[in-house]
């Protein structure tokens, strides 16, 4: 009897496994997601009778529940060294960033269920890496009325996590436990392809599936030209085999799409943004929100089938690519921050749309736009894609920034960069920025008043820097990501993001009535400075007739005037 009693307990897992897995989104007929509980134990049975998947914690959220990932491996290893060994491609699957757009969610569990349960063959050379959900407070702050366009599921979250932070503009910031644990594992997966599973908005057209695909001019390079020739052509014809017609990611439009669009520029706040700064492919397929919940769910597998199947067939290739463009980095000599749409340059799409029209309004008696399905129709259309970059960085051989900064210093060490502190107290010469003008937005977005159309001036001088400040040498893979978030006039740098805020706040002053001595007394000792206060007054009526203003002009020429009011500090060793 013990034995008996033995053996079953053995093949338990075994017997478990021998029934059909199925998902609530299968049980409901495609009408339902999971909560959030429901899918992490889902997961956490699949892990226990299946020895190819894998479930860990890999940190923390602010939802105060830890972040999953699941690893799918057919030879069973989910060693990263091994896997890297063994010349394998890691993709890497980001689900519910959005929660209320779950598709992502129910076909990473399809599609495993049917690899676990030999529907689907995971080919040898691939490893799937999938977090279950990213926004678990999104995902637990669950509704029927969120998302009011969207057909279906008959329940899911909400976009904002449990700060109300969108955590696909958080991946350079970092504000949210979430996007901190997201860069380990990244750094940890260093995947050869990255998706990210979402849903659109927008215009109403026949197509299930569209693909928002990194920018190929931003990601540059023999990477850019492969993902632009090879990759996503190979995707669209993989998903037309499967019965999909996909296309581009319908971006914004005069008013219908008809016309043709440009394509999403996803800077590095977004996801796949973030991910190309480190030399991976990546996605962001968006499915069409008035499709039913079946047919988006169906289509994001598909495409997540057709990723599989081009990083098998191609994998040498490209990892041979992504070691390449590594090594190339870490001598690249300048760097693009800054892009500009080409409009002479564009593309033919085959786009099936919906004829467009315009009713009066039942709510305000105007003129609305309206899309009939009874009027479907097939024509070719303009895609613009393509950017030419505007403003060029030239790699220092090092940045420096002082240890007071250690906001910035900790998402810097997140992200595996190389530094170094300095030992002892040094003097080196430098060039720094003088931030000459700026505009803050006027509105708060994601939780900041991001700095735009920033002004530089170049200075070089010696500089003594302390012991514990940090030295960051510019030949490492990262030399991309800490030009993009160390120079101040790119798009997402971390003074974007207001991270060198302080700086733009004068600290000391003067009282006017005993500096007035204290001014004219230097004007004396320095002529130089007289002369141009007298020429300021010259070529300035208004500023001749205002005292506050001469003797503060005085003060700003002065040594008394703080240096470090619009003194970048972030310094640059040059070559």
């Amino acid at each position: 009897m013990r034995k008996l009693i033995l053996t079953l307990l053995l093949n338990l897992p075994l017997l478990v496994f021998s029934q059909k897995i199925s998902t609530q989104f299968e049980r409901t007929n495609g009408t339902e997601t999971p909560t959030y509980n429901d899918i992490i134990n889902w997961w956490k049975n699949l892990d226990a009778v299946s020895p190819i998947v894998k479930m860990q914690e890999m940190g923390p959220t602010d939802a105060g529940y830890p972040l999953h990932l699941v690893m799918v491996s057919a030879d069973k290893d989910f060693s990263i060294a091994s896997i890297k060994a063994k010349k394998k491609s890691i993709i890497f699957v980001n689900n519910g960033i959005h929660p209320g757009e779950p598709d992502g969610i129910d076909a990473s569990m399809v599609l495993v269920r049917d690899i676990v349960e030999n529907r689907y063959k995971l080919p040898g050379n691939v490893v799937l890496a999938i977090i279950p959900v990213y926004n678990i407070g999104g995902c637990l702050n669950r509704s029927a009325d969120y998302r009011v366009d969207q057909n279906g599921p008959a329940e899911f979250g909400f976009r904002g996590n449990s700060e109300n932070l969108d955590l696909n503009r958080d991946f350079i910031k970092c504000d949210s436990k979430e996007a901190f644990t997201f860069t380990n594992i990244f750094h940890y997966l260093d995947p050869e392809v990255f998706v990210d599973n979402h849903v659109s908005n927008g215009a109403d057209y026949q197509h299930i599936m569209t693909l928002l695909t990194s920018q190929h001019n931003k990601l540059g390079g023999k990477m850019g030209e492969y993902l632009n020739k090879q990759f996503e052509p190979t995707l669209y014809t993989l998903m037309k085999g499967k019965g999909f017609d996909l296309v581009p990611y319908v971006n914004h439009f005069s008013e219908t799409p008809e016309k043709g669009w440009t394509e999403f520029w996803d800077s590095p706040r977004y996801s796949s943004g973030y991910t190309s700064l480190w030399n991976t492919f990546s996605f962001t397929p968006e499915t069409h929100m008035l499709k039913s919940y079946k047919q988006r769910v169906e289509a994001t597998s598909a495409l997540m089938e057709c990723f599989i199947e081009f990083t098998s067939k191609n994998n040498k290739e490209i990892i041979s690519l992504r070691e390449q463009t590594k090594k190339d980095i870490c001598i690249q000599e300048n760097f693009p921050v800054a892009w500009k749409l080409d409009k002479a340059k564009s593309v033919n799409i085959n786009f099936k749309g919906y004829e467009a029209g315009h009713k009066t309004s039942e709510v305000s008696g105007l003129p609305r736009l309206y899309y009939d399905r009874n009027k479907p129709f097939e024509r070719k259309i303009p895609f613009y894609n393509e950017y030419a970059d505007t403003l060029d960085i030239r790699t220092p051989a090092a940045y420096i920034i002082p240890q007071g900064w250690w906001k910035v210093i900790e998402r810097i060490q997140a992200n595996k960069v190389q530094l170094r502190k300095l030992t002892r107290d040094t003097t080196l010469i430098v060039q720094w920025y003088k931030i000459e003008g700026y505009q803050a937005s006027p509105r708060p977005y994601e939780g900041h008043h991001p700095n735009t159309n920033v002004k530089i001036s170049v200075n070089t001088k010696e500089m003594k820097f302390r012991k514990g400040d940090y030295y960051i040498p510019m030949n490492q893979p990262a030399n991309r990501f800490l030009i993009e978030t160390l120079e101040p006039q790119a798009e997402d740098s971390y003074f974007t993001w207001n991270f060198f805020d302080p700086i733009l706040g004068q600290k000391e002053g003067y009282s006017d009535y005993h500096f007035e001595d204290v001014a004219a007394e230097y004007l004396n000792k320095h002529p130089d400075i007289r002369i141009r206060l007298n020429e300021k007054k010259i070529s300035d009526s208004t500023f001749a007739k205002n005292g506050g203003a001469q003797l503060n002009f005085v003060f700003q020429n002065s040594p008394f005037f703080e240096p470090a009011f619009l003194q970048y500090p972030v310094y640059r060793v040059p070559k």
